[in-house]
């Protein structure tokens, strides 16, 4: 009873130095976790402080452009003239080209994603949608500059012999190609939504005697509108703030016209003309660039929080 007892106290003793040894020692992991919050808040912090940086120089430097130009000329203005004496700074041409190449994008983009999105969650097989998804969403990862290359020197001649009239540099396709580009996008997104919808929805569907398009349209793509609807919306914003391809395929005409085989300038292609250019610090045509910059951000932050409404207003949790 007496060795018992005193291994007993022995290993009680063990345990309270380990303790003790455990408790003063500071290790590696200990300072990690101490500090790592720290890091992710500062983090955090960084990014908040550089959107508002972007915002302050924005709305400084647009400022500074309606000191010189009207509010009013400027976005009631169909015509817009930046170089010369009698300059002139209407926004309604760049307005114009970029919501008809959003529009014929989207035009592009929603039927060909939004089936491909219903094949891959509702009729491929497993293995099937495990080679097909990569390979669609290849088309996420070009370059920009290979997709204005390739509106430019093959669309383009391609549709000069379906589209009579079709000018060298069009509006019409650069739309299509960002609408290729986009497809990955919608496509993901709305796969996404749909596979998020409950396999009994589609089993009870099944048990009623619906087909399977039927459960399709009628029980799973409702299900699943909101992330659908949001991936459109984003889709658009995409297309909205797409840069090369409208500035090599679309041309540097400031064309306020709804003829789609015309030459038409962007918001963003007009940005890069001006920063490209010799426009001096200071002048009208400076201030300008962060006029059409701020009007292009207000823009695409309305998209963004349109499909942030869509997506909390239809909602379904399962």
């Amino acid at each position: 009873m007496k060795g018992v007892f005193s291994l007993e106290n022995a290993n009680k003793v063990n345990i309270r130095e380990l303790i003790a040894q455990n408790k003063n020692k500071v290790s590696a992991g200990n300072l990690l976790e101490k500090f790592m919050p720290k890091i992710l808040l500062t983090i955090a912090i960084i990014s908040i402080l550089t959107t508002v940086g972007i915002l302050v120089t924005l709305l400084s430097e647009t400022i500074a452009f309606f000191r010189e130009v009207p509010f009013l000329e400027f976005f009631t203005g169909t015509v817009l003239k930046p170089l010369g004496e009698n300059a002139q700074f209407g926004v309604l041409p760049l307005l114009t080209g970029t919501l008809i190449s959003s529009a014929i994008a989207m035009f592009v983009a929603i039927p060909i994603g939004l089936m491909s999105a219903i094949y891959l969650s509702e009729y491929a097989s497993e293995k099937v949608r495990r080679a097909i998804k990569p390979m669609l969403e290849i088309l996420a990862g070009i370059p920009t500059i290979v997709y204005g290359f390739f509106a430019f020197t093959f669309v383009t001649p391609l549709l000069t012999k379906i589209v009579p009239g079709l000018e060298p540099t069009n509006i019409l396709s650069p739309g299509i190609v960002m609408g290729i580009m986009i497809i990955p996008m919608v496509a993901s997104l709305s796969e996404d939504a749909m596979s998020s919808v409950p396999n009994a929805m589609r089993e009870g569907a099944l048990a009623l005697g619906a087909t399977r398009l039927e459960v399709t349209w009628r029980v799973v793509v409702p299900a699943a509108i909101s992330g659908i609807v949001a991936s459109f919306v984003l889709g658009i914003s995409r297309a909205i703030g797409e840069t090369m391809i409208v500035t090599i395929a679309s041309g540097s005409s400031k064309n306020f016209t709804f003829d789609i085989t015309q030459s038409m300038q962007t918001m963003t292609a007009y940005i890069v003309e001006v920063t490209g250019g010799e426009a001096p610090a200071g002048s009208t045509i400076y201030f300008s660039l962060y006029a059409v910059a701020m009007t292009l951000f207000v823009f695409t932050m309305i998209m963004n929080l349109i499909a942030q409404y869509i997506s909390r207003k239809f909602r379904e949790e399962y």
